[in-house]
């Protein structure tokens, strides 16, 4: 048995309705009327219709047309039909020679659109207050019309809580208003179905106040007539529904609508809730200024009572709603097509429910099955007919009716009988694609009668597929719930019955999955700056994804400053309507991954505004403001700032801050300022502007508060007194007039008071004062009003003199041969006549007592702050003679100096010797000379020498030590080892001690004859030309080796060589003192910068801290013509790294020469 399965075309099967029209279908009368009907069937089915329950005969009525190879009609109702005259209840038969199915009962019925009937509508003349309830009445429409109201200028009328529509269309207001008074209340029918639109004709109203209706009765009446009442309250009524009870009734799954209407003055607002139950959560809406309670998708558990309370302030009123939930009928168990084959057994099954419960009724082939012809293998068991031994002629389609008062469901379903082997309905290799970790489903359509088994396997030789890993359904579809990268392969489904067998190969691809390795991140961006956010993606090689942006789950705006990349987006420039959620989504063919991140477009607040001056007083008003967007960062405070229109108008001051909380402020106010304040909000990214000026305040005129700050006094000259102060703000003058009461008096003498009252100015100038003495000072601020508190005294001084003394008793005790310390004795303040600021010491070297030498005095100054009696000279020079003398200073300047004191430095060790320069080298010899220290500090008592020599690996020997007397200056060493390199050391000493040493280093010379050889050799003409030849020959034997070697051949050079070596070229013992072998790689070495020496060998005293290091091994000494030697020298420190075989002169080609001779 085979149920609910497709039977391929090509095998023959009973009618099945594929496509027909709804039950309930209303047409435009103006358009040609289609009612489809489409079936499928082997052999095709052929169609007929039924109209209100009799054979509509199509072939009779040429208004009636039936498409080809369909049982769709088409009624011609643009050719003169009349749409109305094909109303009534349509069914559709589908019918071959297996059976026959059957359409819904189709209702046809042509829209309508009737005009408003005519009536006389008279004004609504109501009182201020009352409430009304403007009809509507639209004309009965199918389907029904929308309502809306309007006025005369196509503009939709304003509504509230107060005024509103309620669902059959009428215009309720709860209490009317004189602003209601209009002519033009009209009601608009919309009929879609047609497309037209009716209108009501416009309704007056007029509403009469109290006011005006006490005067018209005032006009019109006597003095003892009643006049109207005025406008009162009243507590709630509905309007709609009316009573304190109703009922509803809907169907399951429609929208239930409540409403309720009250009139009431104040306006009453609308509650509902469930008597004994809650509201659902999910499904509960509030329409119509909460006036309309609606519940999609009701169901029966909807069902009870609604209550809707409607309160203002003087009471409340209610009305119950009690709700039942009837249902048409809707499937439990549809009946689903049966294939059979020959002597199977099946069920059809047809179970439905509905409230009150649906009657269920079966049909064969479109006829109830009580006068269907009868077949021996089926029984009806009320809704469900049992099959049993089914033969060929059993195949036929069974309709299902199951109906009660709110509607019927109709079902077809066929039984069909069949013998077929297996067949796969699946294209062969098809090709399955999935992500990794995802469901792999691998389908296998089939068909076959009696129905196929359906086994799996993996690979050529693969077992069948079993366990928990796989889930097999019953359409054949195999299901590997987890699919992994070694799910991928071949995949066979095979398909038997007891008439064949068949099989079917699948592929199956699991890909890796699409990920975002970086998302874009939460961004917050100030306006106007540049933000991206960055979406790098992570997919398998086989898929081509793309990425999408999203902002706000809507397209990116179409602006050039989204710029979208590779990996990312970026905005620029960006501005508050960019702020949203930027939605990265990745897509390929088989997966969808995204990412999102929030943009937060931070701003400076947007300046409050509203600014408001309350609780007027003398000396203090509230100030209060609404702030401004804060767009997007919090407001963290307000800066309120004032202006003085009267002193100061166009300057702005701070007044005080506030936290971002507060949005009132008390402040102090100073008397005879005109107020005008603003207020400037403040957030992380700035200040906002200043928001508008505040109205204006001015406060009353006052006596000064406060006297003039920073009052000081201090004479310019010596007879006078200058007394200055900061002036008062215009603020702080109180009031007009302001001057000042300068008063002053010498302090610690008996004297009154001496004032002088002056404009507003900051200076007034005492003279004939006594030269720096103490004065008692106040300054006291008045305007028109009176005076200020009584101010403090300050203590100035008169005018300063320069001082009148030199100190005494000056004392200089030397400490060391650069340090001496001065002493003296203060000076008597009253001498000083000024402010004491400290002494002075001059002192200058008179001469070097060394040198015995004059040079240009320069006099060198130490300050000593305050009333300091000693002091330090240090950097002095030793062995010297030093004058000094000490002067007393106060503000004026300096006073007298002391007589000159005259001191001596002791001695000091030596500076280095000025050079050392070594000439006339010989085999065993060198001649030192050298200059005096520049700075011997003292008396020299001798030099010290000291010289070892250096071997090639820059190991140094024995060192040697030699005192010379300190009046000598050239020594020549003698005993020495020749073509020896020595390093030499050399420095100075006085009876202190040793000063700091030079260096140098030199070389004696190699044998005599050998060196006069050399420089013949090198002065001869003929020797270039020897050794061009030289090189010819070489170049010649190479050429000539070189092919020989090309050809196979061998030429035993070194071997001749050293058969026939010429005894004057082989290296010698460097024991024997003569030379090794010329190497032309260490004389070609490059010179090092700065290794050359001055032409005269002296070395500076910068220059004398040479390093062995700096000299490379076995470098032979050359001559000049007069015999003198050339060494290498140089001037860098010891601690440089070594240059090995460099010359400071170009390579000889004497040494090249050595190896020939």
């Amino acid at each position: 048995m085979i149920s609910s399965l497709d039977v391929p075309l090509d095998l023959s099967q009973p009618p099945t309705i594929t496509q027909q029209s709804p039950k309930d279908y209303i047409v435009d009368p103006r358009e040609n009327i289609v009612i489809q009907c489409e079936a499928k069937g082997k052999p095709p089915p052929s169609f007929s219709w039924t109209r209100n329950g009799t054979h509509f005969d199509i072939d009779k009525d040429a208004q009636v047309t039936m498409k080809p190879n369909s049982g769709t009609l088409v009624i011609n109702i643009m050719n003169g039909g009349k749409a109305e005259a094909y109303e009534g209840v349509y069914q559709c038969t589908a019918r071959n020679e297996r059976g026959a199915a059957i359409s819904n009962n189709i209702v046809i019925r042509p829209s309508r659109s009737p005009l408003w009937t005519k009536e006389k509508l008279e004004p609504n003349h109501v009182r201020e207050g009352d409430s009304l309830v403007l009809h509507c009445r639209p004309p009965v429409g199918l389907p029904p019309p929308i309502i809306f109201w309007m006025d005369n200028a196509f503009q939709r009328l304003p509504q509230s809580e107060r005024v509103s529509q309620g669902l059959n269309g009428d215009l309720y207001f709860s209490n009317v208003q004189p602003e209601d008074t209009r002519e033009d209340y009209i009601c608009y029918a919309r009929f879609n179905h047609t497309q037209t639109i009716q209108q009501k004709q416009p309704i007056s109203v007029k509403v009469f106040s109290m006011d005006s209706l006490n005067d018209t009765i005032a006009a019109n009446l006597s003095d003892t007539d009643i006049y109207a009442k005025p406008v009162t309250e009243r507590q709630p009524v509905l309007l709609t529904p009316t009573g304190s009870t109703s009922t509803k009734v809907e169907l399951r799954g429609n929208v239930l609508l409540l409403e309720c209407i009250a009139a009431g003055l104040p306006t009453p607002v609308i509650r509902w809730i469930k008597e004994g139950g809650e509201l659902p959560a999910n499904r509960t809406f509030f329409e119509n200024f909460k006036k309309t309670l609606k519940i999609t998708d009701v169901s029966e558990a909807d069902s009870g009572n609604y209550k809707c309370i409607a309160r203002n302030t003087l009471g409340s009123a209610h009305h119950v709603i009690s709700v039942t939930v009837k249902a048409a009928p809707y499937w439990i168990t549809a009946p689903r097509n049966l294939v059979l084959s020959p002597g199977e057994h099946g069920n059809l099954i047809c179970r439905a429910n509905g409230n009150p419960k649906p009657d269920i009724s079966w049909l064969a082939n479109g006829v109830p099955i009580a006068i269907a012809p009868e077949d021996p293998s089926r029984k009806v068991d009320g809704d469900t007919i049992i099959f049993s031994h089914v033969q060929e002629r059993s195949s036929a389609v069974y309709q299902c009716n199951a109906s009660n008062e709110y509607g019927y469901l109709l079902a077809n379903a066929f039984v069909n009988v069949l013998a077929e082997p297996p067949r796969i309905l699946t294209p062969a290799n098809k090709l399955y694609q999935v992500i990794a970790d995802s469901p792999a489903l691998l389908d296998c359509a089939y068909f076959g009668s009696p129905k196929p088994e359906i086994e799996w396997f993996k690979g050529v030789k693969g077992s069948i597929l079993r366990g928990n890993e796989y889930v097999f359904h019953e359409n054949g579809t195999l299901e590997i719930p987890v699919a992994q990268k070694d799910s991928t392969g071949t995949y066979t489904c095979v398909a038997r019955n007891e008439l064949g067998k068949t099989q079917n190969e699948v592929q199956l691809e699991v890909k890796d999955p699409t990920m975002i390795i970086k998302q874009p991140e939460y961004k917050v961006i100030q306006r106007y700056g540049q933000v991206s956010f960055e979406c790098i993606i992570k997919h398998d090689s086989t898929l081509s994804p793309t990425v999408i942006w999203l902002k706000d789950n809507d397209e990116l705006p179409d602006d050039e400053r989204f710029l979208v990349g590779k990996d990312n987006l970026t905005i620029m420039n960006v501005t508050d309507k960019d702020d949203g959620t930027y939605t990265c989504i990745v897509n390929t063919t088989l997966d969808s991954v995204s990412a999102s991140a929030v943009l937060t477009v931070v701003a400076r607040p947007n300046p409050p505004f509203d600014l408001e001056l309350t609780g007027q007083l003398e000396r203090s008003i509230e100030l209060s403001w609404i702030p401004g967007d804060e767009n997007n960062s919090p407001i963290t405070s307000f800066v309120i700032e004032y202006e003085d229109g009267l002193h100061e108008p166009g300057v702005w001051h701070y007044q005080t801050e506030v936290p971002g909380t507060q949005t009132t402020v008390q402040l102090k106010l100073s008397p005879y300022v005109n107020y005008s304040f603003r207020v400037i909000a403040v957030n992380e990214i700035g200040r906002s502007q200043p928001s508008e000026p505040s109205e204006q305040y001015l406060t009353k005129s006052a006596s000064p508060d406060e006297n003039p700050s920073n009052v000081q006094g201090i004479g310019s000259e010596p007879d006078n007194l200058v007394i200055t102060w900061e002036s008062l703000k215009g603020f702080q003058s109180n009031g007009p007039g302001l001057q000042y009461k300068v008063s002053w008096r010498q302090k610690d003498v008996d004297d009154e008071w001496t004032s002088v009252i002056v404009a507003n100015v900051s200076k007034y100038i005492v003279s004939g004062t006594p030269t720096f003495v103490p004065y008692e000072i106040k300054v006291q601020a008045l305007n028109d009003l009176g005076y200020a508190p009584e101010p403090s005294v300050v203590i100035g001084h008169s005018g300063e003199d320069l001082p009148m003394v030199a100190p005494g008793n000056v004392q200089v005790f030397v400490i060391n041969s650069t340090l001496a310390k001065v002493h003296w004795d203060p000076v008597p303040l009253k001498t000083v006549r000024g402010h004491l600021q400290g002494y002075k010491v001059y002192y200058w070297k008179v001469q070097s007592l060394s040198r015995r030498s004059r040079r240009h005095v320069e006099k060198k100054i130490l300050t000593f702050r305050g009333n300091k009696t000693l002091g330090m000279l240090p950097g002095l020079e030793p062995y010297s003679s030093y004058k000094l003398n000490v002067r007393v200073v106060n503000g004026k300047g300096e006073g007298p100096a002391s007589p000159d004191k005259l001191f001596r430095t002791p001695e000091g060790v030596p500076g280095s010797p000025s050079f050392l320069k070594i000439t006339n080298p010989t085999l065993d010899s060198l001649t030192l000379e050298w200059g005096s220290p520049t700075h011997p500090n003292g008396v020299l008592t001798s030099y010290i020498l000291k010289f070892q020599p250096i071997n090639n690996t820059h190991e140094l020997g024995p060192l040697v030590e030699i005192r010379i007397p300190a009046n000598e200056s050239s020594l020549i060493l003698k005993n020495l080892n020749y073509s020896t390199r020595y390093k030499f050391y050399f420095n100075a000493q006085t009876s202190v001690g040793s000063g700091n040493q030079i260096t140098e280093e030199a070389v004696t010379i190699m044998d005599e004859a050998m060196a006069s050889r050399q420089v013949d050799i090198a002065t001869q003409g003929w020797f270039i030309g020897l050794m061009c030849a030289v090189a010819l020959l070489i170049l010649i034997l190479l050429i000539v080796c070189f092919i020989r070697r090309n050809k196979g051949g061998k030429y035993p050079v070194k071997e001749k060589e050293d058969a026939h070596a010429d005894p004057e070229i082989q290296p010698m013992k460097e024991d024997d003192g003569t030379f090794g072998e010329y190497s032309d790689a260490e004389d070609h070495k490059p010179l090092k910068k700065g290794s050359r020496t001055p032409s005269d060998r002296t070395v500076k005293k910068e220059d004398s801290d040479d390093s062995l290091v700096d000299y490379g091994e076995g470098v032979n000494g050359q001559f000049n013509e007069d015999g003198s030697f050339i060494g290498q020298y140089s001037g860098k420190k010891e601690k440089e790294p070594a240059e090995g075989n460099e010359s400071s002169e170009a390579p000889s080609p004497v040494n090249a020469m050595n190896s020939f001779v």
